[in-house]
């Protein structure tokens, strides 16, 4: 099992950037795929990025060519680096874990990301 907690959230203006952080607690890090999800007021919760295992990149449409995902596994973390932010992307966003042979996700409590116009 793996604690995750998300930091780096706050208030930009469009344009701005920010990089999120997701921390992780406990063992085989390195043998969990992780992602970054986010959730907007009435919206369902969407994929935003993933990066597997062995360090392969995913993105939702919407943020392909703005944000990053990376990790660093020595660090046990993950994270989210975000460009050209726009007032659409403000949401809770969330960083969770998968590991390698299981279906069961955790999750971190959510950084919220608001991006003014």
């Amino acid at each position: 099992q793996v604690q995750l907690v998300e930091s780096g959230g706050g208030l930009v203006q469009a344009g701005g950037s920010l990089r999120l952080s997701c921390a992780a607690s406990g063992s085989s890090f390195s043998l969990h795929n992780m992602g970054w999800y986010r959730q907007a007021p009435g919206k369902q919760r969407e994929l935003v990025a993933i990066i597997s295992i062995g360090g392969s990149t995913n993105y939702a449409d919407s943020v392909k060519g703005r944000f990053t995902i990376s990790r660093d596994n020595a660090k046990n973390s993950v994270y989210l680096q975000m460009n050209s932010l726009k007032p659409e992307d403000t949401a809770l966003y969330y960083c969770a874990a998968r590991r390698f042979g299981s279906n069961d996700d955790y999750w971190g409590q959510g950084t919220q990301v608001t991006v003014s116009s």
